[in-house]
Formats: structure tokens, sequence, C-alpha cells
């Protein structure tokens, strides 16, 4: 597996070793050990998958308390994957990175804690996997609103994207509470 450090700091690009035949093909998704040896976290608490259509838009998510690093990638279909540095401190603070993953590159990103999150569906369909850290608290979820001007991330679906109710009434990075961002350790 070779692994790249991304544009913002404490993101890691996989590129598993892929083995291809008349079947089709197999990777290792995941492998504590050379996890631990890469500085990556060994330990997943919780698997998520969703499936979405095209044009649907989900996130900038991220928990207030008991932030979660992501592993993500797709097994089916193709997504812009964006992720936005939001620790205070950082030298990437409110910068934002996008990365096209689908299941013919097969490519992994590794978002630790301390990031909003979201992607956004390209193909007509897409599966996605992102194993995390710590578990789901709804009490601490919390989001950043998609189209922040002042992150200008590149989406390919500005016009009508498909959205949740509860992502289209975020705030903007400038206006959430300095108090309530994490902190670059």
């Amino acid at each position: 597996m070779q692994m790249t450090q991304g544009e913002l700091s404490g993101i890691v690009i996989l590129k598993p070793q892929v083995f291809h035949d008349e079947r089709g093909c197999f990777y290792e998704s995941y492998q504590a050990e050379r996890f631990a040896k890469s500085m990556l976290p060994e330990k997943f608490v919780q698997d998520n998958c969703s499936r979405s259509q095209k044009n649907v838009l989900r996130g900038l998510h991220f928990q207030k308390e008991y932030p979660q690093g992501k592993l993500v990638f797709v097994t089916f279909g193709s997504i812009l994957d964006v992720m936005v540095d939001i620790r205070l401190g950082s030298p990437s603070f409110g910068k934002a990175m996008a990365l096209e993953l689908n299941d013919q590159n097969c490519l992994q990103v590794y978002i630790p804690p301390g990031f909003a999150h979201g992607f956004c569906v390209l193909s007509a369909r897409a599966d996605v996997t992102y194993k995390c850290t710590d578990f789901y608290s709804p009490a601490h979820e919390c989001g950043l609103i998609w189209n922040d001007p002042d992150l200008q991330i590149p989406w390919p679906i500005m016009m009508q994207p498909i959205i949740s109710p509860k992502d289209q009434v975020y705030s903007r990075l400038k206006d959430f509470p300095k108090d309530q961002l994490p902190q670059f350790i």
C-alpha cells in the first residue's frame, strides 16, 4: 500500500495494491499492522456505509466532542471527497482539500479528527464506506454550510445539489463559535 501526505496537515492518501484477474479484483482495504507502522490509527470502532444517487451532497460534518478520524473509500461509483481543516492553530486552518475517490482508482483517504468532512456523488450511484476512530454522537454532531465561499471548495454540482434539510442550515466557518472548534496539537 502506498501512502502519501495530502495537501493539508494530517491528511493521508492511500493507494492499496489491487490484484486483477478474470473474476474482477481484490485488495486489502485495511490492515492494522500496516497502519500502526505508518503512525496511522490501527483502532477503528465503527464502520459506516452510505449509498447515494448522483448530485447528492453530504456534509460538511464533524463532532464537537468525540471527534472522529475517518478512513474513507468508495466500493461502487465515484465521489468528490472534501475535507476542511477546522483545527484552531493548524497551519492549514480553514483550508479545504478535494479528492476524487472511485471504484476504479481504489484510492482511500485518512482524515484525522478535527476536520469537517463531506462528499458529492459524481456517478449515477455511489457506495461509500468509512471507518471511524470514535463513535457517532448525535448530541455533538455539527457541520459547516457546504457552500461557504471562504472555503473555496470546487464542488462540481453548485446548482441544486440534493442536500438534507440539516445540511442546508449550517453556518459558515467564520461564524462558528471558536471555543467549540478543535485545537491543533
